[in-house]
């Protein structure tokens, strides 16, 4: 995907691709930023055990998922060691979803 706007950032999520803002400077800085779409679970997969402590149940018990995007955030370390990352649920700000700079990450 060249450049566009956050309708075509979406089609390519749901095709599977990562995405970007151009306009996110951490790639300049050795941080990269991706958004990805992750995938439901509509039968129910089995929690872990942070999930069931946050949700007051056993570990292992069956909970339905809907999909949702994903921020990525990763860096090489200053000892070069393997790639750093850190992804939390995202929800784009008014100005990422009239943002134009949109573009598809490896």
């Amino acid at each position: 995907m060249e450049k566009g706007n956050f309708a075509a950032a979406l089609a390519a999520l749901n095709e599977g691709k990562k995405v970007a803002r151009a306009g996110w400077n951490g790639w300049k800085t050795g941080k990269k930023f991706q958004v990805v779409k992750q995938k439901a679970y509509p039968d129910g997969i089995g929690i872990n055990a942070n999930t069931a402590e946050a949700l007051g149940l056993p570990e292992g018990t069956v909970v339905k998922f809907a999909p949702y995007l994903m921020l990525c955030v990763s860096q090489q370390p200053e000892n070069g060691n393997v790639e750093e990352m850190i992804c939390q649920p995202w929800t784009p700000s008014q100005v990422d979803q009239l943002a134009e700079d949109w573009m598809t990450v490896e």
